[in-house]
């Protein structure tokens, strides 16, 4: 079972995004393994933006992400992180697949609702940075087998 942190982000929390968006992720057949309301510090959001760090965008990247609260997510499923990533669509909203969620809920590439981690090095690198292992949980759910074989 893999794992991949969601991050929805503060302009999707402002616009009351938050249900439809864990919607659409349960309803494909993923399972939540922790979830919770935060606020990035501008500490946290250098860590977790660390790769960008030299680029033109990542002081306003950094601005964004700290500017209300965000809902982040550990995700779990069969090939989770590609599932998550193909139903978020492309970064840039305009040119995300129609049903997608960023094709879906947004306009521009600045405020693009959501984050998933692009490969499992990615995710193991990120989940810890918001959450411990105490606050992953590891179960099954009654629907568990009629969602895989």
């Amino acid at each position: 079972m893999e794992r991949t942190l969601v991050i929805i982000k503060p302009d999707a929390v402002q616009r009351g995004l938050v249900g439809p968006i864990l919607t659409r992720f349960e309803r494909r057949g993923l399972r939540f393994a922790a979830l919770k309301l935060m606020q990035i510090t501008p500490e946290l959001a250098a860590r977790h933006y660390a790769v960008h760090k030299d680029k033109p965008f990542y002081p306003s990247l950094i601005k964004y992400i700290t500017s209300g609260p965000v809902v982040v997510a550990v995700i779990e499923g069969n090939d989770a992180i590609k599932i998550v990533r193909t139903m978020m669509g492309e970064t840039h909203p305009a040119q995300a697949a129609p049903g997608t969620i960023r094709a879906d809920f947004g306009m521009e590439i600045g405020r693009n609702l959501v984050h998933g981690s692009d490969k499992p090095e990615t995710a193991a690198f990120e989940i810890p940075l918001f959450f411990s292992d105490d606050e992953i949980l590891s179960y099954q759910r009654a629907i568990d087998s009629w969602i895989y074989e």
